[in-house]
């Protein structure tokens, strides 16, 4: 019961000790872990088991949350279904202005042939005195499809999600990653959105980088067309990338692939110098990544249903499935931040750009005001 779940969650919460609740995409059940100590643990080597949760900045070690006990139910009923209300981000003048030079600096920095893309972001400030399991209880409501999360470390802080945006999966020597860029919001009665090419060629900017940071990495890698994916009320464009790995190369994997040019830009390291010096705020964890790492899943070795014998073989397989850091917030006392941001090419219009992040706003204050 969902219920038994939050109890249990609210009892880690009063004695201020790390868990973290989840629901993958389209699974419809609900994941929960809870540490014993109040300790900070490190992921170095990417060999450790637990779930994993990254800050933007690739330098900083990220934090594993141990499996001291761990429950899955399946999500109810009348948990599941989508919830629709609109709610406009109520922004100053002063920092739409503030966001709008900041594209624009951003526009001229990529037509001086410094950079080719710059994702810059921004954060929104909301008060908000909801209980968090609520808060938690109405992602999972509204966005089935999406990877929705409630993550708390009593000397970090508390997140939640609902983010569309694989990093990386693995199973065994397996690997799926994507390439997710280009944004538009679901007009009333549309089944298909029309792409520009500034939105094609962001897209594709993603996509030719990853190809490049795996070429001399991976010996075996497979690319879908791109294809376009709803997440929520917005669309995306995604190219799916597959492959087998060498055993120990996880880690390798993982540091090329973040941060990548949907949540950076282009080249990686004059983009980042942009951001740090310019979005004048730290955006800590969001555009990180976060999820399960080294989990130990039972295969069957023969999937023929006319074979029972051979069939009751299995094997046992470790996993991983890191999701990005996207459709975020963080609490922090009686205050929600909430985080939004998009690429910038040199097609680039600020007033689009602009009203991209508003829209991008609406996937967490539906929460906070539904």
């Amino acid at each position: 019961m969902l219920s038994t779940i939050f109890d249990r969650t609210k009892v880690q919460l009063d004695e201020s000790l790390p868990f973290v609740l989840y629901s993958k995409p389209g699974e419809h059940i609900l994941n929960a872990m809870f540490q014993f100590d109040d300790a900070v643990h490190k992921v170095t080597d990417y060999t450790e088991n637990g779930f994993v949760f990254a800050p933007f900045m690739a330098d900083e070690a990220p934090i594993l949350l141990r499996s001291d006990e761990v429950h899955s139910i399946a999500l109810e009923d009348e948990v599941l279904g989508t919830v629709f209300k609109s709610e406009e981000a109520q922004v100053s003048a002063i920092e739409e202005e503030r966001y709008k030079t900041l594209l624009e600096k951003a526009i001229l920095e990529i037509k001086s042939g410094k950079c080719k893309k710059i994702v810059l972001s921004r954060y929104i400030s909301v008060k908000q005195t909801k209980p968090v399991l609520k808060l938690f209880g109405q992602l999972l409501k509204t966005y089935p499809n999406a990877f929705c999360y409630l993550w708390y470390h009593p000397k970090v802080g508390m997140w939640l999600g609902a983010t569309p945006e694989i990093l990386i999966k693995t199973r065994g020597l397996e690997f799926t990653t994507m390439s997710l860029a280009g944004t538009q919001t679901q007009k009333i009665g549309e089944n298909e959105p029309k792409w520009t090419v500034k939105e094609l060629d962001e897209q594709q900017l993603v996509t030719d980088y990853i190809k490049e940071v795996l070429e001399h990495k991976i010996k075996e890698v497979r690319y879908s067309e791109a294809e376009t994916v709803k997440a929520g009320h917005l669309w995306h464009l995604r190219t799916k990338i597959t492959g087998r790995f060498s055993k120990g190369q996880l880690k390798e994997l993982v540091t090329a692939l973040h941060p990548t040019p949907a949540v950076c830009g282009l080249p990686l390291n004059e983009a980042r110098s942009f951001i740090l010096e310019n979005e004048q705020y730290r955006r800590s964890y969001y555009t990180g990544f976060l999820g399960e790492l080294n989990f130990k899943t039972n295969r069957t070795r023969n999937r023929n249903q006319k074979n029972q014998e051979n069939s009751a073989y299995r094997s046992v397989t470790t996993a991983s499935e890191l999701f990005v850091n996207l459709r975020c917030m963080q609490l922090v006392k009686d205050n929600a931040l909430v985080y939004v941001g998009g690429g910038v090419t040199q097609d680039s219009d600020v007033e689009k750009e602009w009203m991209e992040t508003q829209s991008k706003a609406q996937t967490m204050l539906r929460i906070l005001f539904s």
